[in-house]
């Protein structure tokens, strides 16, 4: 079938779809958008190429669909059409697993019931989101009192200092949790619990690759993770979530990237997404997990006849000093200056200028990485005979599985230690094309307080680029692709995301903005209120503010929500709500995000005043139409974090070769979050609604004027001090 017929019958499927929903509107952007796709989909060569037939047709879409498009219609229905024709599948992938639900139990349901060819989808997830039966049973035996042995696989350092209490709580926790699989009134998915447990509850009992034997598993049948897979056999559209995808690449988890369509929805996430990924970090103070897992190695590994681990834990045993040697030196370094800030909340963070490590460490750490490599080269050594053993000793399967996840639960940890040496190795050269590593080392107590608890010395490090790294470790592979979200240009132009995702250089992509249906000058304002004191004078600032923040607050008839840009700043302006309108507000962190939601909504639909108080994460993917929230006030403009050591160390590299990090870095990122964030605004073509930002920098810089152009065609307005208000 031709390129050309393929489009056709994928801009088909879409006619189809509207045509059959019985709710036709004229949406020309949604079309045009679904246009686009179909002919994306359509051009790109997919699979393996027949020698001499020349080098693969790629194609890649970024397409801006702004608020109320209806972009998951216009992607999914030609996808989905054009993978049929082609014999292939779609794999959507969303920021959030929330993201994914949506689309699992009511987008694809929705489109299914409209398109006349069938198909089938599933949703993926992490194996960390989903329990490990094996290692449940037997924590769910110590829970029920059974001994344990000396070096049983759950003996951990960190679980092992936790309180009595803590303790017990745990052990009903694993107790209830093998109990509601057992009856089936839970399914082994994290997601669906009544209460998410706390990532020190979970973590023990997830399925991780890890400590994961496959089939060889003795309740293999039971695997909540792998039933959910074999739903993946059969499906035309598998939707998974940017941080699956990048942990997934390279492996045999999801299609191959070459011979599926992809779909990045949210895809303004991707470039932190594989920031996120490529980081390391260890931790350089606790340590005796090492010990263990030297134990654990000489035990199995004997059992094996894997000769080389007789020596593991004299490997273990110098891992160990070489990591204290390294905090001690660390210590000399950076000790005086965290005893020095012992008001300080938090972490204390020692960056390193231009990623250059200072002489006295490079030593210490290359010996690390040494001792961290053999030890993993042993542990892999193990882990084979053992995957051979199972194989062909499937009697004893269980005792086998058991050995290996002993091993699995603590080997991560190592692969950590390795990872990060190799990152702070890595030199930052003096030549202008070179981009250097971000490397920090925290510093704090384990209690969190200055007087007592262990002193825990972490080391950090990450690339600065995300471009560089998706160009090289993603994009290579990519053959068809769509990515898309209602903002994806920074102040009307496309450069900085295309910069941030590594497509700026790649021929085969190109850029569509879909406008929105909103006729935004009719329906919203977007009003600049100005202060006295300069938002760059945070506490005169924040005082004023919330002053003329309560103000707007009392005048709210209905729903609204307020964005803060750190919780001191949401702090100060809760502690000054007094009465009724205390009473009206809901607090991000109060209650869970989903019974927050709910309670507003309730609140709203009884013809009282309902506001949010919320940050970030309040401030992107939040659905309030209508009265839910007529009003958006946004506290000051949202810069990122200025303590964020990778944006630092950009910035820095930035000013090293010449160029201006803020006018090329700061404002483009603030842009699209302060468009995400007055976008919460106009949910439906009814909507009217204000946005308020109390940031005199939109008006009289040339950079806020820069960010005012990059908004969807609010009337503008400023209002002074005096509270006079005026065109903008």
């Amino acid at each position: 079938m031709s390129p050309d017929e393929i489009a056709r019958l994928a801009l088909e499927a879409f006619d189809q779809a509207v045509q059959a929903s019985g709710a036709f509107r004229d949406r020309p952007g949604q079309r045009l958008m679904a246009e686009k796709v179909a002919q994306t989909f359509s051009a790109a060569t997919l699979g393996r190429v027949e020698e001499g037939a020349g080098e693969p047709v790629r194609a890649i879409a970024v397409v801006q669909a702004g608020t109320g498009v209806g972009k998951s219609l216009a992607y999914c229905a030609p996808a989905i059409a054009a993978a049929l024709a082609r014999n292939t599948r779609v794999m959507i992938s969303t920021a959030t697993v929330a993201l994914q639900e949506q689309l699992v139990h009511k987008d694809l349901p929705a489109l299914a019931a409209l398109l006349p060819q069938e198909f089938r989808f599933g949703l993926a997830k992490g194996r960390g989101r989903y329990v490990c039966k094996l290692k449940l049973s037997r924590l769910a035996g110590e829970a029920g009192g059974a001994a344990q042995a000396e070096d049983d696989l759950f003996a951990d350092e960190l679980a092992a200092s936790a309180p009595l209490h803590v303790m017990e709580a745990r052990a009903v926790f694993y107790a209830v949790l093998a109990r509601d699989l057992l009856s089936g009134a839970w399914d082994g998915d994290r997601d669906n619990l009544a209460q998410p447990p706390e990532t020190d509850m979970w973590s023990p009992v997830a399925a991780e690759s890890s400590s994961c034997t496959g089939k060889h598993c003795p309740v293999y049948n039971q695997c909540a993770y792998y039933e959910k897979r074999k739903e993946l056999v059969g499906a035309h559209v598998i939707v998974v979530n940017h941080d699956l995808l990048m942990s997934s690449l390279g492996s045999r988890m999801l299609p191959e990237l070459d011979n599926c369509l992809l779909v990045l929805d949210e895809g303004h996430h991707l470039p932190a997404v594989a920031l996120d990924h490529f980081a390391a970090s260890m931790d350089l103070s606790r340590t005796l997990w090492l010990e263990t897992l030297g134990n654990r190695a000489r035990r199995v590994g004997g059992l094996m006849g894997v000769t080389e681990s007789a020596d593991v834990p004299r490997m273990a045993a110098q891992l160990r000093q070489s990591m204290a040697d390294l905090s001690r030196l660390l210590v000399d370094l950076h000790g005086q200056a965290f005893r020095d800030a012992r008001g300080d909340k938090g972490p204390l963070r020692f960056r390193l200028p231009r990623g250059l490590l200072p002489e006295v460490l490079d030593e210490p750490l290359r010996l690390l990485q040494l001792l961290a490599e053999s030890f993993l080269a042993v542990l892999n050594t193990i882990a084979k005979a053992l995957r051979t053993a199972m194989r062909d000793q499937p009697d004893e399967a269980r005792r086998l599985s058991v050995l290996y996840a002993q091993l699995g639960m603590l080997s991560p940890r190592l692969e950590k230690v390795q990872a990060t040496t190799e990152l702070l190795l890595k030199a930052a050269e003096s030549e202008q094309d070179t981009v250097p590593v971000a490397k920090w080392f925290t510093f704090e107590t384990s209690e969190g307080a200055m007087d007592g608890g262990q002193l825990v010395i972490k080391a950090h490090a990450s690339p600065i680029l995300p471009g560089s790294m998706l160009r090289q470790h993603f994009w290579t592979r990519v053959r068809a692709a769509v990515v898309t979200s209602a903002t994806l240009t920074s102040c009307g132009e496309f450069d900085f995301y295309l910069r941030e995702s590594g497509l700026d250089k790649d021929p085969a992509a190109s850029a569509l903005e879909v406008a929105s249906p909103f006729d935004y000058a009719r329906q919203g304002w977007f009003v600049t209120v100005e202060t006295l004191a300069d938002p760059r004078q945070a506490d005169a600032f924040t005082g004023e503010m919330v002053q003329s923040l309560l103000g707007d607050l009392a005048q709210v008839a209905h729903g609204a929500l307020c964005l803060f840009t750190s919780r001191r700043q949401m702090g100060l302006a809760v502690a000054a709500l007094e009465g009724s309108l205390r009473a009206a507000v809901l607090v991000q962190g109060e209650l869970p995000r989903a019974l927050l939601l709910s309670r507003h909504r309730a609140r709203v639909e009884s013809g009282a005043a309902s506001i949010i108080f919320g940050m970030q994460s309040f401030g992107e993917g939040l659905d309030l139409p209508g009265p839910l929230c007529e009003s958006v006030f946004i506290a000051k403009l949202p810069f990122a974090s200025p303590d964020d050591p990778v944006g630092e160390a950009r910035a820095e590299w930035l000013r090293a070769v010449g160029r201006d990090p803020f006018s090329e870095l700061v404002v483009p990122a603030t842009a699209i979050r302060l468009a995400q964030w007055a976008g919460r605004a106009i949910r439906l073509e009814t909507d009217k609604a204000f946005v308020y930002c109390y940031d005199r920098r939109l008006v009289n810089t040339a950079y806020g004027r820069r960010l005012l152009q990059g908004l969807p065609a609010f009337v503008q307005q400023r209002r002074s001090a005096a509270g006079l208000v005026t065109p903008a």
